[in-house]
């Protein structure tokens, strides 16, 4: 097992980063690292015997544990009232960052329709990452009976971009019948 001093200053890190983000505004990112860093410091208080450090993690777990219930409410509540707004900055040239990972949690039993606005889904690879977008809702277990695209228009090819469009539709509604 890892010395209690390591996991500790684990769990200070993780912790240190759910208030970063939690001041930043990003709650669902941050409820993660509360959870991860509760989990860190109680292991770190299972493997404590100095009865005083054990009063402080406890009282620091209850603490961290108030606040993420906290998030955790406020996060729910506005999912049902549809005002939720979350912003993640990916940067140039990253990898690792799946539709299912950025967009997953968002899934669930609640989500029935989809609002996209794009204004530049027009090449062929926006078409495609739009696609694979609207694949991962037909294959959740979501019940969305919509995704509606707001996008721009090119304007020396704009019948192109429709027929594109059109047929990634078609291929949609096909596989959501599982045709």
């Amino acid at each position: 097992m890892a010395s209690t001093s390591g996991i500790e200053a684990s769990a200070i890190s993780v912790l240190k980063r759910a208030v970063e983000l939690d001041t930043k505004g990003r709650y669902t990112e941050s409820l993660i690292c509360y959870q991860e860093g509760l989990q860190l410091l109680m292991d770190a208080l299972k493997g404590t015997t100095d009865e005083a450090k054990r009063l402080a993690f406890r009282q620091r777990i209850s603490e961290y544990m108030n606040r993420a219930e906290k998030l955790k409410n406020h996060v729910e509540k506005e999912k049902e009232t549809g005002k939720y707004h979350e912003q993640m900055h990916i940067a140039n040239n990253s990898t690792g960052h799946s539709y299912q990972k950025v967009f997953g949690h968002f899934l669930d039993e609640m989500l029935t329709e989809v609002h996209i606005e794009d204004p530049y889904i027009r090449q062929g690879h926006q078409i495609y990452n739009f696609l694979r977008f609207c694949e991962l809702l037909v294959v959740s277990s979501c019940p969305v009976k919509r995704i509606i695209l707001t996008t721009g228009v090119e304007e020396n090819n704009f019948a192109a971009s429709c027929v594109k469009l059109s047929s990634e539709e078609d291929n949609i509604n096909h596989r959501s019948r599982g045709e």
